[in-house]
């Protein structure tokens, strides 16, 4: 009956306000989520064997990744370690030794006979068991183990953040470049412009003024395509980074790259606290917390170790393995406290701070994870209307650029008009160019914020060896 004790408080996650659903809308299918459900390999729903090549070389190369699994491998040791308590502990010991008595020895008049000078030689086994009747070694076991599945979480929730980082740089890194392509497009589109309009300026049509705005036009896109190969570089260099290689070495091939748009089903809030693995986590540190207050208060109770001993001792080696030279000794021990000046009652109020201060964290782990999902639900949704306003912008603008080209060949304006029709064009390109990429890296936070991939909720895997 004393063996089944326990002190650890029933565990009580805390309760984090749910809704049925979430208030931003998105065009996305419901999902079915699972616990800790695999989430290798989300980014190819974009379509591009190269993140996939880079996401690979991520998690084979990442220091940070890494570092995460070390950690991780700290904390399952330790579990081991501490589940070692469960089982009796056995040593051996083998000592051989020459000793000199002192002549002024305390008793040693009690003992005139015995030999100045002896041998001792001595090979022994030794147990030691703790009885649990407190259930202090269980409950250091299951805060050793909630510990090492939170730091797994972790390791889960580092990978899954490195893969997001790798995926929106990257598509941000390809939207770069079909910017820097449309840019070209312009530039060249724009010095055919500034040759027509040296030709009428020379024919006396157009006055020096077209032709400086011609002239400004066109230099003012060559700039900002220099400046996209700026951003486009610091993205190329925090990629190497991200995949363990060296910026100086490493370079990504510049080419227009159709990534898809996914189809991420959201799922239902509640599902979310089955899904993220940083949310696993704090859950998993609750855990631990709750046990540990079982352990500081099994510390006012007396601990009883059974404890044996035996073995061979001699002072003749020659006889040293025989029933002489046997001895042994077996029997239980209690230890308790009885003064230790408030050590105990402060440890036991630390690990129940420790117990807030973890629920406290949950809370706001969950209620951050919802905050993610609905914010990138939102931008994906207004992303979206906004891209098919900003694709109506663009065959406008082309219109209205054709007509001001048309007009000023005609000589009914002057070149002023095709500036404004070209400035609002490429305006309008970049802009539509730029929410399509939006939409993507909006994709990829959302899939972070739902904690990873979906695409197998048949097979899930909890959080543990």
């Amino acid at each position: 009956m004393l063996a089944a004790c326990s002190f650890a408080p029933p565990l009580k996650i805390p309760d984090v306000p749910l809704s049925s659903g979430y208030k931003e809308k998105a065009p996305w299918t419901p999902a079915q989520p699972a616990d800790a459900m695999p989430r290798e390999n989300w980014w190819t729903q974009y379509g591009d064997a190269e993140l996939d090549a880079l996401q690979v070389t991520l998690v084979k190369n990442s220091p940070d990744i890494a570092a995460a699994l070390a950690r991780y491998q700290q904390a399952r040791a330790l579990s081991d370690q501490t589940r070692s308590s469960l089982f009796p502990a056995i040593s051996a010991n083998a000592n051989v030794q020459r000793d000199r008595q002192s002549d002024l020895r305390p008793l040693r008049v009690l003992g005139p006979t015995s030999p100045d000078q002896y041998t001792s030689a001595t090979l022994g086994l030794q147990l030691d068991y703790e009885f649990d009747l407190w259930g202090r070694v269980r409950n250091l076991v299951a805060a050793g183990k909630a510990s090492e599945q939170a730091a797994q979480g972790d390791l889960e929730s580092a990978r899954l953040s490195l893969q997001a980082q790798l995926a929106d740089s990257y598509i941000a890194l390809r939207g770069l470049d079909r910017e820097k392509a449309l840019l070209d497009d312009a530039v060249t589109a724009y010095a055919k412009a500034l040759d027509l309009t040296t030709t009428r300026h020379d024919g006396g049509v157009a006055s020096g003024l077209d032709v400086a705005r011609a002239q400004t036009q066109l230099d003012t896109t060559k700039s900002q395509a220099e400046q996209s190969l700026a951003q486009r570089a610091l993205l190329e260099h925090a990629i190497a980074a991200l995949v363990g290689e060296s910026p100086s070495t490493f370079t990504i091939v510049p080419r227009l790259a159709d990534l898809a748009l996914p189809q991420v089903p959201s799922g239902v809030p509640s599902l979310l606290l089955q899904r993220r693995p940083d949310i696993a986590a704090a859950e998993r540190r609750i855990e631990a917390a709750n046990a540990s207050i079982g352990v500081a208060r099994a510390a006012f109770y007396p601990s009883v170790t059974l404890s044996g001993l035996g073995g061979y001792q001699t002072s003749d080696i020659g006889n040293f393995i025989g029933a002489p030279s046997t001895f042994w000794a077996i029997g239980p021990s209690l230890f308790v406290a009885l003064f230790d000046a408030g050590r105990r009652q402060a440890e036991v109020d630390r690990t129940r701070a420790l117990l807030e201060e973890s629920s406290a964290r949950y809370r706001s782990v969950v209620l951050g994870a919802f905050q993610q999902v609905e914010d990138n639900l939102a931008l994906l949704n207004h992303y979206r209307t906004a891209a098919d306003s900003e694709r109506s912008a663009v065959a406008a603008g082309q219109r209205s650029l054709d007509f001001a080209t048309l007009r000023y060949r005609e000589g009914a304006v002057n070149y002023l008009e095709v500036v404004i029709a070209q400035t609002a064009t490429l305006q309008s390109q970049r802009s539509a160019l730029n929410l399509d990429t939006l939409q993507r890296r909006a994709s990829v936070q959302l899939i972070r914020a739902l904690g990873g991939g979906w695409s197998d909720p048949t097979q899930p895997i909890a959080l543990g060896r």
